[in-house]
């Protein structure tokens, strides 16, 4: 009865923060309150998918904002060649800026998946490093350090401009949440959190853990294109240095390890609370990027005293206190009256 009255109240809890983030727009709040969602929005579908990856398989990258800038250029390109109009429109080219950073993501993870631990970071953080330079030189193509414009909508009125792409926004990180939910309880999900445990104990039972690994790869690459290409046509001008950026992967990979590496809401609350946090203290630090020793001073007090993440450390105490609580009951008394007749029994 307990463990189905803490479903109830989680289901419940749930349910109530689906339905106020899914009628938040219809509350008509004002831009800076719809800006600071869709990017929120934005790092809780960031941070799920990275975690398919970096949480599921253990395998930690550094270097997935090069995905997001895949996924920013491929869809930018294509609506300025193609003659895409400003709307709706550019919203329909974004699954193919997901498909072309996981058909990316296949031949980087086959490199660097034959690597393991630090030396795994290091090649994803070579890899960021190398499409970014690319970026810059191949000015033909992504328009180089000028950068890439999109079409602005300019038939979207001020106080309406934001809520399209909310919506689309919270559409990719749902979608990010249930792919991830999917994988924790399928064969595969298990093959990805055993082969985290231990990699050769998985490949000696028969997982197949180079196609594990891969696939996961691919699948986190995906969603994150498909974001960037939703976050280039918000902002409407990517340029390399802005779209690849180091610190958004580093971000993902700090919300994962706040909330709960390998959990599914983990990577939720670690974004619900860093993201608008970092967006205040940059709004009032200003350009003086100041406020990211203070958001990396957050972390390192949050990583001494909650190791493991929010989630799992809150859980491991609240299983602790129940046991606790559980043991605390009146002695059995018959248990003892037994123990002191076998005590007196014995010679």
């Amino acid at each position: 009865m307990r463990v189905w009255s803490d479903r109830r109240v989680r289901v419940a809890c749930l349910c109530a923060l689906g339905a106020a983030v899914l009628l938040l727009p219809l509350a008509q709040p004002s831009p800076a309150v719809l800006n600071l969602g869709v990017f929120t929005l934005m790092y809780v579908g960031l941070a799920t998918a990275w975690n398919i990856m970096g949480g599921y398989t253990g395998y930690v990258s550094l270097g997935h904002a090069g995905f997001l800038g895949i996924g920013a250029y491929v869809v930018g390109l294509v609506v300025q060649h193609a003659g895409v109009p400003a709307g709706y429109g550019p919203f329909l080219v974004v699954p193919l800026g997901g498909m072309l950073a996981a058909a990316s993501a296949i031949p980087i993870a086959w490199v660097a998946l034959r690597t393991r631990a630090a030396s795994f970071v290091i090649v994803t953080i070579a890899f960021m490093f190398i499409l970014q330079i690319l970026a810059t030189n191949l000015g033909g193509v992504t328009g180089g350090s000028q950068g890439l414009s999109y079409p602005t909508p300019a038939q979207w009125s001020p106080g309406f401009f934001d809520v399209p792409y909310y919506y689309a926004m919270l559409a990719l990180a749902g979608s990010a949440l249930l792919i991830s939910w999917l994988i924790l309880r399928s064969r595969f999900g298990l093959g990805l959190l055993a082969l985290r445990d231990d990699e050769d104990r998985a490949l000696a039972l028969g997982i197949a853990t180079g196609p594990y690994k891969m696939a996961a790869f691919a699948i986190s690459a995906g969603l994150v294109g498909m974001i960037g290409g939703v976050y280039g046509y918000y902002v409407t001008y990517v340029y390399p240095q802005f779209v690849i950026d180091p610190l958004v992967g580093i971000s993902m990979v700090l919300m994962v390890y706040l909330g709960g590496v390998g959990t599914l809401s983990g990577p939720v609350l670690g974004a619900l609370l860093l993201e608008p946090a970092q967006l205040e203290l940059a709004y009032y630090v200003g350009q003086v990027q100041l406020y990211l020793v203070l958001y990396a001073a957050i972390f390192l007090v949050i990583i001494l005293f909650l190791p493991r993440g929010i989630i799992p450390s809150i859980s491991d105490r609240f299983e602790g206190w129940r046991a606790t609580r559980g043991r605390g009951g009146p002695p059995n008394t018959t248990v003892g009256q037994e123990e002191q007749a076998a005590t007196a029994a014995s010679p």
